[in-house]
């Protein structure tokens, strides 16, 4: 079994391909924000470096939010174009999911963070269970100020990861009990991707590519623009 992972879920750019026997090869680039230019040849070349043709392939993972509009859409939209030409089934999984994955031997409260804009952030919270890591509050977008109070109301030690902890470094900083993840850990991994993905193929828990929906978790800009020239 191979699984192509694809990552676009913030202004990082990954795929992966890897199965049973761990992941094969991963690309990750977070410049410039040019998700469709990047992505399909950060495709064809890790196929190449990991010796894996296209056809190969057997299971289609994807990040499917919360994140930024634009690259959601892109990578999504890459995600169903390759299953639906190769005729495999997709999984889907949260970038905060993936964020928290990589943490998953630390004993402190994980909270995975990525910036919405706005002003507001992405957010969800986990705890380390064997093998893994199991999220204990809900997907939420809020203000990274409210986030900070979460935290702080808790008084539990506490890793705050993510671009949006690194944005609002300072304001997570004054949370007692709290360390702030370093920029290894700002972006949801697509190698994790592979690695949740992986069990979840093997107990056949597949999504078809006309079923899987992005996570948005907020409305778009022009959704919000929209409403607001509604009410004037």
């Amino acid at each position: 079994m191979i699984i192509l992972g694809i990552d676009t879920a913030t202004q990082q750019v990954g795929c992966a391909l890897g199965g049973v026997e761990g992941v094969l090869a991963s690309f990750h680039s977070a410049r410039d924000r040019r998700h469709a230019e990047t992505l399909t040849p950060a495709i064809e070349f890790l196929a190449k470096q990991a010796r894996v043709e296209l056809r190969e392939i057997s299971v289609v993972a994807v990040d499917i939010g919360p994140g930024l509009f634009t690259g959601l859409r892109v990578g999504i939209a890459a995600a169903k174009a390759v299953a639906q030409a190769l005729r495999v089934p997709m999984i889907g999984l949260s970038s905060l999911d993936l964020l928290a994955f990589p943490l998953r031997h630390s004993d402190r409260l994980i909270v995975p963070v990525i910036d919405a804009r706005r002003g507001e952030v992405f957010t969800a919270m986990y705890r380390q269970v064997p093998g893994g890591v199991q999220r204990v509050e809900p997907y939420r977008l809020t203000s990274p100020q409210d986030l900070a109070s979460d935290i702080q109301a808790r008084s539990e030690e506490s890793l705050v990861v993510g671009d949006g902890a690194l944005r609002y470094r300072d304001l997570f900083s004054d949370v007692s009990r709290v360390e702030i993840g370093e920029f290894g850990f700002a972006y949801p991994s697509a190698a994790a991707l592979v690695e949740l993905a992986q069990p979840k193929a093997l107990r056949e828990e597949f999504v078809q590519p006309w079923d899987l929906k992005p996570m948005y978790l907020r409305k778009s800009d022009a959704e919000i623009n929209w409403d607001i020239r509604e009410r004037a």
